[in-house]
């Protein structure tokens, strides 16, 4: 199933162009994050797809309904957390969920069973009665992804949630989104700068840049994209390394560390032709790893070379 299936999406500010006919296909249960630099539009595609503005062209369905026949269905379908935590410093962590409870029209007793039920999800009991002013930044976090399940939505969109958290705050909420998804069934929409955020947590991964998708694909396939990949080579002696580097037509040599560096995808079909190499020409390695560029060489790769949108 599709949670989110978009065609063609167009939106400009005056004569900036910022989305240039994007195509997005969301399967339901799972985490989707869409990278790009500063003016990308990561930030003018969520609010399209949440309802906060319109597309000047192209079309959408969020959770099953048209984003612009349907839109009250998409906003009861969805939740949205931004940049910036949304809760109420003044009131107590209790309070920011009952008011969410009463803003979603549920009951008195049903609206205090999902505020309990959150606050003991989110290890937040404890701080029930304390207000959100006193909190730290991770546990306003916690507190305003808290608000955003009270009316059990079927996706999440979360544009840049960890901006400002320290490390460890930064993985505690990524084990909650990953539990969102995986005791939940909730599809995560997510943008982020933070290429290792993306990396751990994202089924697939979208690089917007110029107001288009300039690549998609799992973090791996990204990575493949990018030249640099090679299969490093051990050798114990000086002579099996140069016998090794005889074998191949493109390989560098590091006599120092008596290593050979052939390049390679690292696909266990590459890995196993590389060994049936070797094996023929009476060489044996050491050991073998598989180097690939990270997420950061692919960001900078695909997005270098072209003009950003404004935002």
């Amino acid at each position: 199933m599709t949670a989110i299936h978009a065609a063609g999406l167009r939106k400009s500010y005056g004569e900036k162009q910022v989305l240039d006919g994007i195509d997005l296909r969301i399967p339901e249960a799972s985490v989707f994050a869409l990278l790009g630099p500063n003016g990308a539009g990561k930030t003018t595609t969520v609010q399209i797809l949440s309802t906060l503005i319109s597309a000047d062209g192209g079309e959408a369905r969020v959770a099953g309904h048209d984003l612009t026949r349907q839109a009250d269905d998409v906003r009861r379908s969805i939740g949205v957390t931004g940049q910036f935590a949304a809760v109420d410093g003044l009131l107590t962590a209790e309070e920011n969920l009952l008011l969410m409870a009463d803003l979603h029209h549920l009951g008195r007793a049903e609206g205090r069973r999902r505020a309990a039920d959150l606050l003991a999800r989110f290890d937040l009991a404890a701080e029930a009665k304390k207000t959100a002013a006193t909190f730290s930044g991770g546990m306003r976090r916690k507190l305003d992804l808290a608000m955003t399940l009270v009316g059990d939505p079927r996706i999440i969109f979360l544009d840049e949630p960890t901006t400002g958290l320290d490390p460890r705050s930064r993985r505690m909420l990524w084990e909650l989104i990953r539990g969102l998804v995986e005791d939940r069934g909730i599809t995560i929409f997510l943008t982020t700068q933070y290429l290792e955020e993306a990396d751990q947590l994202a089924d697939r991964i979208a690089v917007l840049n110029g107001g288009r998708i300039v690549a998609e694909g799992t973090a791996e396939e990204l990575k493949r994209r990018i030249p640099g990949s090679h299969i490093r080579l051990r050798f114990a002696t000086e002579g099996q390394l140069d016998a090794a580097a005889a074998v191949f037509d493109v390989a560098q040599s590091d006599p120092e560390n008596l290593a050979l560096n052939v390049p390679g995808d690292g696909s266990p079909a590459t890995v196993r032709a590389v060994l049936d190499l070797l094996e023929s020409a009476g060489v044996e390695a050491e050991s073998l790893t598989v180097h690939t560029p990270d997420l950061d060489d692919v960001f900078l790769a695909l997005t270098e070379t072209h003009e950003p949108a404004a935002a």
